[in-house]
């Protein structure tokens, strides 16, 4: 039930722009103090900002400009060791987020060929005179610096990658990847189908994290890499799935 409320709030948001907690519990048709609760969780995931009686939705406060500074060193670390996973002449999917960034900047002068629906990772890519960057088509949104949509999905399928770097929202008790928008979630089961190997950045922050898309744990995800030990109910299903957990 949270995730439909979660979604009517933020689709609500995107028409209005911003919107009161009466108005809000009107339009899901829920209590005041339930949807102050899904403010807190929403804001908290850098999905909105709160504001005094209310959220706000726009693109100052754009989830990919708001999340990309945080525990950025962390991100970096993970990045780092999702870098010496990758061999030169290797093709690479980097799926769109801020720690999947820093790992393509830590790609910029690595001679690999780099497929990708994020406008961030392109465009710090885009002079490299070694990387093959491959740009996906689609629809752009400019709150996530990316593209999605039918036309990315099927030229994904075009496309077979030695190895996939998923970013992530949130991972739920059960080991399954949740993402805040519904948008990214056929883009990235597309992008599990075409890569042999998939590995699944996320800091500490995303244990369990949030979201309204999920995305059943595909059975080629080798490993997840992040920056302290994860929740143990989560560790337990990730390790009966055969997935390794990688702190850095």
């Amino acid at each position: 039930m949270r995730d439909l409320r979660e979604r009517a709030i933020l689709d609500h948001l995107r028409k209005v722009g911003a919107a009161t907690v009466s108005e809000l519990a009107s339009v899901t048709g829920s209590s005041v103090a339930t949807i102050r609760r899904d403010l807190q969780q929403l804001d908290r995931a850098g999905t909105l900002r709160r504001a005094h009686g209310g959220a706000v939705l726009d693109e100052e406060d754009a989830p990919f400009a708001s999340v990309e500074p945080v525990n950025r060193e962390a991100k970096q670390r993970i990045a780092a060791r999702a870098a010496e996973l990758i061999e030169d002449g290797e093709s690479v999917l980097l799926d769109i987020g801020t720690t999947t960034l820093q790992l393509a900047r830590m790609l910029h002068a690595r001679h690999v060929t780099v497929i990708t629906p994020s406008l961030a990772i392109y465009e710090a890519l885009r002079d490299s005179r070694s990387v093959h960057l491959v740009l996906l088509p689609g629809d752009y949104d400019p709150v996530y610096r990316s593209v999605s949509g039918p036309l990315t999905t099927e030229c994904l399928r075009m496309i077979r990658a030695d190895h996939a770097f998923l970013g992530v929202s949130g991972v739920s008790d059960t080991g399954d990847l949740r993402d805040t928008t519904m948008a990214q979630v056929p883009i990235k089961q597309a992008i599990a189908e075409v890569s042999v190997e998939i590995t699944v950045l996320a800091d500490h922050s995303k244990f369990p994290g949030t979201g309204l898309g999920r995305v059943k744990l595909p059975p080629n995800v080798a490993r997840f890499v992040t920056d302290a030990a994860v929740p143990e109910q989560i560790a337990s299903a990730l390790a009966a799935q055969q997935v390794e957990v990688v702190v850095v």
